[in-house]
């Protein structure tokens, strides 16, 4: 009866937020005396994933997965947490998981807690905390069902290695046609460019960089700082950056380790979605601009002479400390 958890992986390659996953899972299994097993879905190598506490890896290669289908990844994971008894399962709170996660707890009759932010306080009964309120506050939810879901919240947990190695299994679920109602006809990506989902580090512009002719100095701090460039949602309502950046209650959330906001005022909207953030920056002319009050720093002055003096200093350290 081992925790079952979900790994994650694009193009192959397993995401930061699965091994926060696999490292969430293991402290679990190690309190309910128990084994991680962890099932991947077209994914390359999987023996890293014993050094973060998976102990078995059920291997699914399947074409017709090779583009995200929520129900039939869902039956899959379905069929895995049946063929080892789980009591548990553990996903991350990615887009993808959070259409798996209900799909997953019908077929499994599974109580699901989103939004998990830390150990059980308690497995029997199992007693999780998880954010509330757009992350203003914390609630205390039971799970009394004989399976449970959790999904953990980005960043909540971090990494932990274990020592250990992890047994390859190949697993193929028995997918119908009717886990393929839905057909992915193209998928467009941005290439070259650190995801707001996967990034540690958000630098986000707003209405006072004025114009889209002066977002070069956000991509170049994000540039050197290996960050993913956001905006609010004037800015890309506006047209002047994609919808996918645009972040805050209505857009895209954020829990990065580090957000740093140029010339955004900080409507509540905006706040409730990047309040997750570990650390939040705020460049802005206005003093009394919402965002001072939410922020763990702030500088007050014109983004157009911070920015770019802020830019010069982060080269340097960067080029002392490579």
């Amino acid at each position: 009866m081992s925790v079952l958890v979900y790994i994650e992986s694009e193009e192959g390659k397993f995401k930061k937020a699965s091994y926060e996953v696999a490292s969430y899972a293991k402290e679990v299994a190690g309190m309910m005396g128990t084994s991680v097993t962890a099932i991947t879905i077209n994914a390359g190598d999987t023996g890293e994933l014993g050094t973060y506490g998976v102990d078995k890896v059920l291997k699914v290669n399947n074409d017709k997965l090779s583009n995200f289908n929520a129900e039939a990844y869902a039956d899959a994971i379905a069929q895995a947490a049946k063929k080892e008894d789980t009591s548990l399962v553990v996903l991350s709170q990615s887009a993808n998981s959070k259409y798996l996660a209900p799909l997953l707890a019908v077929q499994l009759e599974a109580g699901y807690a989103s939004n998990v932010v830390a150990l059980p306080e308690s497995t029997d009964p199992f007693t999780v905390k998880r954010n509330a309120f757009t992350n203003k506050a914390f609630s205390f939810t039971k799970i009394t069902t004989d399976v449970k879901i959790v999904g953990l919240a980005k960043n909540a947990f971090g990494l932990k290695e274990a020592q250990g190695e992890a047994a390859a299994e190949d697993f193929s679920p028995n997918l119908s046609d009717e886990d393929f109602t839905v057909n992915v006809e193209s998928v467009d990506k941005a290439t070259n460019k650190v995801t707001i989902a996967d990034a540690e580090i958000v630098v986000s512009g707003g209405r006072g960089l004025k114009g889209p002719e002066n977002w070069g100095m956000i991509e170049e701090m994000a540039d050197i700082l290996g960050a993913a460039t956001a905006c609010s949602k004037p800015v890309s309502d506006m047209g002047w950056r994609p919808h996918s950046e645009h972040v805050g209650q209505t857009g895209k959330p954020v829990a990065s380790n580090l957000y740093i906001a140029v010339g955004i005022s900080g409507a509540i909207q905006h706040l409730a979605g990047i309040n997750a953030a570990k650390t939040k920056v705020v460049i802005n002319n206005d003093p009394e601009a919402p965002f001072f009050k939410a922020a763990d720093y702030g500088v007050v002055g014109d983004a157009f002479e911070v920015v770019p003096k802020l830019n010069e200093k982060l080269k340097e350290f960067k080029e002392k400390n490579a």
